[in-house]
């Protein structure tokens, strides 16, 4: 349960990300942060958590992504830090969300998180659950679209083996993004609840590959 008090400061939240994100790319927008605070907080519910870190680790949690500020991965955590402190909010809980940010992206799925917290597992399912299924489709198409990059090459074959920087610079067609990112992340969901949602939108996905493979073979 949220303080009434808190609730306000969530709204308030609220608002700031629709401004900050009110020209951001279709897939990183204000709908995006919306959805993944609607699935974490349903999350949330079968969990031992905190809900206000986790209110507000999905509302923040992509206020400044790197992909659109030159890779740099600090302007997130110092924006949420800035603006939790200007609502004056719990040291304790500006630092737990700021840790939220810092450490909820796949970045190529090899990099070990530095932090761990149930607010977090919560968040960071929410996040990948927005990543596959429809919307995740429509997500990666859209993200590629705005970087003009191919929808499929044959030619170049998925790179399951990238460091943290080449995943951040990779330029390949979007369907390889399936096989880099999407795919994989059924088996790293971190709740009983973001599992169990991830098979279904997982199986969505692979229907829609085998069914663009032979549109693509003219079938």
């Amino acid at each position: 349960m949220i303080l009434e008090s808190n609730q306000q400061k969530i709204e308030k939240t609220i608002q700031f990300v629709k401004d900050q994100l009110k020209n951001a790319e279709g897939g990183h927008d204000w709908f995006h942060i919306e959805r993944v605070y609607k699935t974490s907080m349903t999350i949330a519910k079968e969990e031992t958590c905190d809900p206000l870190i986790v209110a507000l680790g999905a509302l923040l949690h992509d206020i400044a992504d790197s992909k659109f500020h030159n890779g740099d991965e600090t302007v997130g955590p110092k924006v949420a830090e800035e603006f939790l402190q200007k609502l004056e909010f719990d040291a304790a809980v500006i630092t737990h969300v700021v840790q939220i940010i810092k450490n909820i992206s796949f970045k190529g799925g090899k990099e070990k998180q530095n932090f761990k917290s149930v607010e977090l597992d919560v968040v960071q399912d929410a996040d990948r659950l927005d990543a596959i299924g429809a919307i995740g489709i429509a997500r990666a198409f859209n993200y590629g679209g705005f970087k003009n990059r191919g929808l499929y090459n044959p030619e170049i074959q998925p790179n399951l083996n990238m460091t943290k920087e080449e995943y951040k610079n990779a330029t390949s067609p979007t369907l390889n993004h399936f096989y880099e990112k999407l795919l994989l992340l059924k088996d790293k969901m971190n709740t009983t609840t973001g599992k169990a949602i991830a098979v279904q939108r997982h199986e969505f996905m692979t229907l829609f590959l085998d069914q663009f493979y032979k549109e693509w073979e003219g079938k």
